[in-house]
């Protein structure tokens, strides 16, 4: 299962992120949980998709884990240590072909933020 986070395509059918201790402790957290955690992760270090990718990873597990048909989520953060209030999420299910060619132009080292965006999320386009 690929997810993309922000600009970065994971695959999550590699090895589970969390151990099987750590998936008992994370069921009682629901979908709206995990969000903000997400925006609070985001607020601190916009680049944690960069900067920390094996978290980045878990977070993306974890969403997809609480809404499965969900594989592409783009936390927004205007800077770093903002108010998590500020850091807009955005989720969509993309088809797999999609993220198949997301995951071939990361690979070449052609999947940037811009890249993404203009791909998925649209959001400069405004």
């Amino acid at each position: 299962m690929l997810f993309l986070l922000n600009d970065v395509v994971f695959d999550l059918d590699e090895a589970c992120p969390v151990t099987a201790g750590d998936a008992r402790r994370f069921e009682a957290l629901d979908l709206d949980y995990v969000l903000e955690l997400g925006c609070e992760l985001f607020a601190e270090d916009p680049l944690l998709h960069h900067n920390d990718p094996q978290r980045a990873r878990r977070l993306a597990w974890l969403i997809h884990d609480r809404s499965p048909d969900v594989n592409a989520a783009l936390f927004a953060a205007p800077q770093a240590g903002c108010h998590p209030d500020l850091v807009e999420p955005q989720f969509c299910a993309l088809p797999q072909p999609v993220m198949r060619q997301l995951q071939l132009r990361a690979t070449r080292g052609k999947l940037d933020a811009v890249a993404a965006d203009k791909a998925v999320w649209m959001r400069l386009a405004a």
